[in-house]
């Protein structure tokens, strides 16, 4: 299995938190209190910021630098 080095925002929540568990605490940060719903499963970080509001590339952009530190 190849290790994951970075997010993007074609990956479901669920494999963002499987891959960088610290992203949780960004995503909450963000308001994105989603990291346990079921939606996770299928819900991309491109689909979590569109339905918040967010541009995706500004949420891919803080979740990347969260995990390289």
């Amino acid at each position: 299995m190849t290790k994951v080095k970075k997010i993007t925002k074609e990956m479901t929540i669920t494999e963002v938190l499987d891959n960088f568990p610290a992203a949780a605490e960004i995503l909450m940060r963000f308001g994105h209190h989603c990291v346990g719903c079921p939606a996770a499963v299928e819900e991309t970080i491109s689909d979590l910021a569109q339905s918040s509001g967010m541009e995706p590339d500004a949420l891919l952009k803080e979740l990347n630098k969260a995990i390289k530190s």
